[in-house]
């Protein structure tokens, strides 16, 4: 184990001096001392400075928001929501905090499980004299026929509240980058004649061993490579994104995540073979490989057999353009929601937290500092340890709560399909679920963004589509074993809107704190299981920032060379502990937007690649059939 982890690493004698780690402790204790005092100030101080670091955040998500979820296809109208509400008359006895409900209208439609939607609540934001001046929106109903102006409002601490409203139409659309990755998951299914079904079971074999050769060309053995990836998408996606889709657009985004996490196997086979297949070694040993290298060289290598002369600059400008992703990607989706969304879990257990989150940002810092300041070989070393552990405790979790529940499994499933085939207005209607489904599968198990090529490609192989088939595994794994045993529990508990506990699940959906909802449902079973999520939450985040740090660090090192890569190594330790105070909704948007966004410039390289892959599958395929293959075990 010992040299192939060196071999992972993709550098020998790099054990990390102690003089590194003294002057990494030195910095830390440093930084402690000079950002304590800041951050211990009063409340108010705090939420002002945080306020500033979120509203940035939320600018650059709108702008950038704004170009990758630009509706592509805009269905019918399903109903009218509250845009904006103004106090007609304030009544009297009110208190700030209070929950009023506007009643009226007709609903637009119902639940799955029949709760009707028109009904809209407000926080009462601020109050003179006990008369309502100000309200915020905190869920928005969907009616058929609105009510008419002034609208009564019920609830709360007073009376004789009453409101005007402006109304929004409510239309479901399909984002620029869900259609995006549902066509080409859906094209490279057909190209590839189904290899996510085909080619299962030789995935399997493979892994096994039963196919493993020491003196092929590469780093790590084919199970290696595929831990080292799903260390990387195995994560807070699973807890957190499962929960947030549920609350979004109820139960049947379950199903449609399954269904995307099908299609996905075909775009990871395809990504992960040409990542082997345009690999390189360098003079070293070290091998390099990912989307970066099979968009800049594979496009060039079409432009010369074709004559085409607009390959070769097209490959170069996607392979920029996807490193730079990356590189945010990993500052987002792979290291601020991380440690966001733990922190959001690990507060439930501990609530000093959630009045101190800093502390929890600048652990979380110091420890990931500690790894990758040490270079790769103490990533691998880490990760090594840290996925099989938070993989059992977190599956083993959810079995424990499903045995609890086993009569009502079979319900649950009936929820889900039936939702996701007639979901109601309430969630969008089917448009709007399926594209819910869909974004939080791409988020969870990355199928078609081009990450997990990078860790693939160091595979000891003969054959790259060998290891593109040992890739197809990891959508399978990460989003329709594990998400789906996430998403079965929330439905089986009730956690969602029209669900038993929809008003305990509320308050999470409402602040995009999946992490928190998905504690909030194991306590509901067993008081103490917050502290096992809380172990494994933290495990989670803590694998997948280390392993996206290396995606990142190699995309950097590929625009900036090996020599810049300590800078990029402090830029991520700035971020994670920046991810402990920028709000959740802001911090899950931009994950989403740069770990989506590489989705751009890989698929649209895979479409001119993937008649090579055919032709390299076909070849395979002919050979395992007719046994040319030798076998080791």
């Amino acid at each position: 184990m010992k040299q192939t982890t060196e071999s992972f690493l993709g550098r020998k004698n790099c054990v990390t001096p102690a003089s590194a780690i003294r002057r990494l402790l030195i910095a830390c204790m440093a930084f402690t001392l000079s950002v304590a005092p800041a951050f211990a100030q009063e409340a108010e101080d705090e939420k002002g400075v945080f306020d500033q670091v979120d509203a940035a955040a939320g600018w650059v998500v709108g702008k950038i928001g704004g170009v990758f979820f630009y509706p592509i296809w805009t269905f019918d109208k399903v109903g009218d929501q509250v845009k904006e509400v103004k106090t007609e008359a304030g009544g009297s006895g009110y208190a700030v905090g209070d929950i009023v409900v506007i009643v009226g209208g007709k609903t637009a439609d119902k639940t799955a499980d029949g709760t009707e939607t028109n009904k809209t609540k407000f926080k009462v934001k601020s109050v003179s004299d006990g008369e309502v001046q100000e309200l915020t929106i905190e869920s928005a109903g969907l009616y058929s026929e609105v009510p008419e102006n002034p609208v009564l409002a019920t609830g709360g601490s007073g009376t004789g509240l009453t409101v005007n409203i402006e109304w929004k139409p409510k239309h479901p659309t399909i984002p620029l980058v869900v259609g995006w990755l549902v066509v080409g998951a859906v094209f490279f299914t057909l190209r590839m004649g189904f290899i996510n079904f085909r080619g299962f079971k030789h995935a399997v074999d493979v892994v096994r061993g039963k196919y493993d050769n020491p003196d092929a060309e590469g780093e790590v053995s084919h199970f290696q490579a595929l831990s080292s990836a799903l260390s990387a998408t195995v994560g807070l996606g699973n807890i957190a994104g499962v929960a947030i889709a549920v609350s979004l657009g109820g139960p049947g985004a379950i199903f449609w995540m399954i269904i995307a996490g099908f299609l996905g196997m075909s775009s990871k086979f395809t990504e992960c073979t040409l990542g082997q297949k345009y690999r390189e070694t360098r003079p070293d040993g070290r091998v390099m490989g990912g989307a970066m290298f099979y968009l800049q060289n594979g496009l060039a290598e079409v432009g010369k057999r074709t004559g085409g002369t607009i390959y070769q600059p097209l490959g170069k400008f996607l392979a920029v353009a996807f490193a730079i992703l990356c590189i945010g990607g990993s500052f987002g989706g792979g290291n601020t929601f991380q440690v966001n969304q733990s922190l959001n879990a690990v507060q439930e257990t501990i609530p000093w937290l959630a009045d101190h989150r800093w502390v929890f940002g600048l652990v979380m810092a110091v420890l990931t500092g500690l790894v990758i300041i040490g270079g790769i070989k103490r990533i691998a070393l880490t990760a090594e340890k840290i996925v099989p552990a938070m993989c059992g405790i977190y599956l083993l979790t959810c079995l424990a709560v499903l045995f609890m529940n086993t009569s009502e499994i079979p319900a649950a499933f009936g929820t889900i399909i039936k939702s996701a085939f007639s979901p109601g207005a309430a969630w969008g209607g089917f448009i709007g679920v399926l594209v819910i489904g869909f974004k939080r599968a791409a988020f969870s198990n990355e199928a078609g963004v081009g990450s997990a090529a990078i860790a693939h490609s160091a595979a000891r192989t003969k054959y790259p589509v060998r290891e593109g088939i040992v890739a197809l595994l990891e959508p399978f794994i990460d989003t329709i074993i594990v998400c789906t045993m996430t998403g079965l529990v929330i439905v089986i508990t009730g956690h969602y809107e029209g669900g038993s506990a929809a008003e305990a699940a509320k308050p999470f959906a409402d602040a995009s704190n999946g992490a928190g909802l998905t504690s909030a449902v194991f306590k509901s079973e067993i008081f103490w299981f917050p502290y096992i999520l809380s172990a494994a939450v933290v495990l989670f985040a803590f694998s997948t920032m280390i392993s996206w740090s290396y995606y990142g660090e190699r995309c950097w090192a590929w625009l900036f060379g090996d020599g810049s890569s300590m800078v990029y190594r402090w830029l991520f330790l700035l971020m994670v502990f920046l991810g402990s105070i920028i709000t959740s909704t802001n911090v899950l948007d931009f994950g989403d937007l740069m770990i989506l966004g590489m989705a751009f410039p890989n698929v649209l390289g895979l479409y001119f690649l993937a008649g090579g892959v055919k032709g390299d599958l076909d070849d395979y395929l002919g050979k395992l059939k007719r046994g040319e293959f030798e076998q080791t075990k």
